[in-house]
């Protein structure tokens, strides 16, 4: 396609822009507000993206598309018969092409969805370090080994991930993964530094990648082997990026005057300027090294090893068009005028507008060739790996254990297992694998590398209840402390079915706090659909000495309103063995259906599982086998104790704080008739069920109830609910509004603070005193809210 690429270039310029432009100016406005698209944005890639994909990529690289250049990408694939006019048509509007590139929004091939800024690049290092792992296991196979590939704004290199994905990278001996970096120096609020170039070379330098700098185009090259070719190499390097922006956007003519000015007198480089039209002066001075395709292909070409690569190509943002180098560009748009002069420009007849080969002057030898390009040979490149059988997990204890001990108890009991489940289970966490109970897991399993390294503790013979080696053949990648990596790694394992065609069943672990500190990437992760458990563990005030940083508030929150993931804090040993069980499934289920009209949950297209956790033992209540428990647990809640038909108080409760429910509850039997408890399991799946149910009513089908309704309908109207959770109250707070019953929410709104469970739980009243004590306000007659929030 070598020949062709300038054309294909140019075609996929104004089909992007047209598209943008038609979105703004031309598709009838429902809301009268500016539809956007960057345009500019999109033209800066261009001939980055042409090189790209159609002369260097093979069908086992991905490529992770800078957001705003969405719609290059888009066009590409509309050139190739992979999207549909309909849908460019509709750009940004409903059902039709994303704003940004997604795996589960859009038709087209989208290897990895981008959005947030940062996370679309750093994901691309975690994904080959999946590559790698598949790819060191008996199972792997032998696909080839693809380019893991982010095309980068240079203003998202602000992002701080980046910088922490680097540094996993050096340390995981990163390879087969490339980073092109949109040097436009313009961000959506002015001109990038002078000098960051410098600042970025170094930084990649020191973890140890290459750094190619795509500086000038081949007219600009050619252009400095002329006599006073060099004065004019030397203007362009000490040239302010402010000013050559404005002097690009000024057009032809003022470069003539400004380069005179400054050049002029010097005899040689006069008559290099002079040769040139206004035309050709500013196609020269514009023929940075990323706006020239045929330079960038022959950079990428170049490349011919597995290292890391950084390719720093020079660009300017909105080139080719009406709007370069403008300050203002980066959310600016062609208006009307400008667009018909650009049309003439670009050869493009009326009419014609959405002709994927209107200027080609015999599109069916044209599209013969474009059919041989690489990269599309195979057709699309998303893989479907089979379903794993998972086995049974069980786990009952007599005695007192925390939920966190029978996580590491679960998963230690898998590791003994000769199958092919557990040979697929890989984990990770951000140095926390010793105290969020993965240690067993590891002693077994061991840690990845590509290299074998010794454990030198054990053989200098000091004991040590870790045994960490590391070995091609682990099943533990171990990071660093930052938990937006972790999210990303799960991100790149929890696609590997899809993006390489083995599936795994990724569980990663981390101090329930620090959730937040991850969740834009764990929000990213679940857009893109992928598939993974994580545990969030130690949770709540009940890590008690450890103090307010490390105790969570929110998480609960966070379970219930992140999309894509199911979310459970059970209290108990067996209720954490069903879920992981039914979890484990959960993650590779794949399937459209209808809600399940027991929940109205749509459980039946999958997606992850987050599970908050906890240090404290609790006392076990021995073996339950019966079924009504066990989908109890799965669907969010169960009756621990049944309340008769004359119940006056319900106490529900989530997690760890079970002991305390219990123990108030015998204590309120002691003086009124009835008293259930309800183990909520996950209120995520309640409420989700709830709503849906409630759309289907509002849908006309007036029968549909989900678990909660079910459960709660028998209560009394003027039954109390007493809500308790060791997290925020507002968890459990709507279950009120289920069935209109009076309810008093006991949980965390405020930091913790050190102190023993015992004394945290009193402050915070989540103790069993508390719970009487708000039942006892029943008897003493006073009015109570019909929800109000205590702690």
């Amino acid at each position: 396609m070598s020949a062709h690429l300038k054309t294909i270039e140019q075609r996929l310029l104004w089909l992007s822009h047209w598209m943008i432009h038609n979105a703004n100016h031309i598709r009838p406005k429902a809301d009268g507000i500016k539809v956007g698209g960057h345009q500019a944005s999109s033209a800066s890639m261009v001939s980055i993206m042409t090189a790209l994909y159609f002369q260097s990529l093979r069908p086992e690289d991905r490529v992770a598309v800078k957001p705003h250049a969405s719609p290059i990408f888009h066009a590409i694939q509309y050139l190739m018969g992979n999207q549909t006019r309909e849908r460019m048509e509709n750009f940004r509007g409903y059902g039709g092409v994303q704003s940004y590139p997604s795996r589960t929004k859009d038709i087209d091939d989208v290897d990895f969805s981008t959005g947030s800024v940062g996370l679309g690049v750093a994901v691309t290092s975690f994904a080959s370090i999946v590559q790698d792992y598949i790819q060191a296991k008996s199972w792997g196979g032998d696909q080839k080994m693809g380019r893991m590939i982010a095309l980068v704004g240079d203003a998202e290199l602000d992002e701080g991930n980046i910088y922490e994905a680097l540094q996993e990278g050096w340390k995981n001996d990163l390879r087969n993964c490339w980073w092109i970096i949109d040097y436009n120096r313009q961000s959506l609020d002015g001109v990038v530094r002078e000098g960051l170039f410098k600042r970025i070379e170094q930084i990649f330098d020191a973890f140890g990648w290459d750094v190619v700098r795509v500086k000038y185009g081949h007219l600009q090259r050619a252009a400095f082997e002329e006599i006073g070719g060099d004065k004019l190499r030397q203007w362009i390097d000490d040239c302010p990026n402010q000013l050559y922006s404005a002097l690009t956007f000024m057009g032809g003519a003022i470069w003539r005057e400004r380069l005179m000015d400054a050049l002029g007198d010097q005899g040689d480089v006069t008559a290099l300027i002079e040769r040139r039209t206004d035309v050709e002066l500013a196609e020269l001075m514009e023929n940075l090294g990323g706006n020239c395709v045929q330079t960038m292909a022959d950079t990428f070409a170049a490349i011919d090893h597995d290292r890391p690569v950084c390719f720093l190509a020079y660009t300017i943002k909105g080139w080719g068009t009406p709007i370069a180098g403008h300050k203002d560009n980066h959310g600016g748009l062609m208006n009307k005028t400008q667009m018909g002069d650009w049309q003439d420009h670009m050869g493009v007849p009326q009419g014609q507008e959405w002709d994927k080969f209107a200027t080609i002057a015999d599109p069916t030898a044209f599209e013969i060739e474009l059919k041989k390009t690489p990269f599309f040979t195979k057709g699309p490149r998303r893989f479907i790996d089979d379903v794993i059988d998972v086995p049974k997990i069980e786990l009952t204890s007599d005695r007192e254990i925390s939920t966190q001990m029978a996580f590491g108890k679960i998963l230690d009991s898998l590791s003994k297992c000769d199958n092919k489940f557990a040979e697929r289970i890989v984990t990770t966490s951000p140095d926390v694998t010793g105290t969020t109970n993965l240690g067993p897991w590891v002693n077994r399993r061991k840690l990845f590398a590509r290299d074998h390294q010794e454990d030198t503790f054990k053989n200098e013979n000091i004991p040590s209840t870790a045994k960490w080696e590391f070995t091609p053949e682990g099943q533990h990648i171990e990071l660093g402390i930052a938990e937006m990596n972790l999210f990303l790694l799960l991100a790149a394992a929890g696609l590997s079915h899809s993006v390489f065609g083995k599936r795994l069943i990724p569980i990663g672990t981390v101090y329930d706090p620090f959730v937040s500190r991850g969740l834009d990437a764990l929000n990213y992760a679940c857009y893109q659909d992928a598939r993974f458990m994580i545990v969030g563990t130690p949770s709540g005030v009940t890590l008690s000495y450890e103090g307010g940083a490390h105790q969570s508030i929110a998480s609960p929150l966070i379970g219930m309103s992140q999309d894509g993931l199911a979310a459970f804090e059970p209290a108990f040993a067996d209720e954490l063995a069903v879920i992981m069980e039914w979890s484990f499934n959960h993650l590779q289920k794949d399937g459209e259906s209808d809600p399940d009209e027991r929940t109205w949950l749509r459980d039946e297209t999958g997606g992850s599982v987050y599970l908050r956790l906890t240090t404290n033992p609790i006392e076990q209540p021995g073996k339950r086998v019966d079924d009504a428990f066990k989908q109890g647990a799965i669907d969010g809640a169960y009756w621990l104790r049944e309340p008769g038909p004359n119940c006056e108080v319900v106490i529900a409760y989530q997690g760890a704080v079970a002991p305390e429910a219990i123990k108030a509850a015998g204590t309120i039997g002691e003086g009124r008739r009835d008293v259930g408890v309800l183990a909520v399991t996950s209120a995520d799946r309640l409420n989700a069920g709830w709503t849906a149910a409630q759309r289907a009513r509002t849908n006309g089908n007036k029968a549909a109830a989900s678990h909660i309704e079910t459960i709660l309908q028998g209560l009394p109207r003027n039954c109390v609910l007493i809500t308790v959770i060791d997290g925020h109250p507002a968890t459990l707070s709507w279950m009120g509004g289920v069935w209109g019953h009076k309810t008093i929410s006991h949980g965390v709104e405020h930091f913790g603070q050190t102190g023993s469970i015992a004394d945290l739980y009193r402050h915070f009243r989540l103790d069993a005193d508390a719970l009487v004590s708000s039942a006892s306000e029943l008897s003493l007659g006073r009015q109570i809210p019909h929800i109000r929030s205590v702690g």
